[in-house]
């Protein structure tokens, strides 16, 4: 998760992509964030249900045209072989 979050400040979608599930991950990504500032990522739990399935709860804080705002996130995980894959997430709230 630290890692995906990391590609979304340098702004590296590639890197995104290539953590993405194939079977969730779409076709092309674009990271036009040119008024976005991420400020801070926390980690709030992260639990492996068993040695290839696991999900992590966090809140990413941002600033957007110099207003604060707040991503909450439940993030399925998938290991093949010993990569861990981004599935989908969740917006609790």
């Amino acid at each position: 998760m630290r890692s995906r979050y990391c590609a979304f400040v340098l702004r590296l979608p590639q890197y995104l992509v290539d953590t993405w599930h194939p079977s969730t991950r779409p076709t092309e990504l674009e990271l036009d964030d040119r008024f976005t500032k991420w400020i801070g990522l926390q980690i709030h739990h992260a639990h492996q249900h068993d040695d290839t399935h696991a999900e992590v709860s966090f809140t990413a804080r941002y600033k957007e045209n110099g207003k604060a705002g707040r991503l909450h996130e439940v993030s399925r995980f998938i290991k093949e072989q010993t990569q861990w894959f981004y599935v989908d997430g969740q917006f609790p709230e």
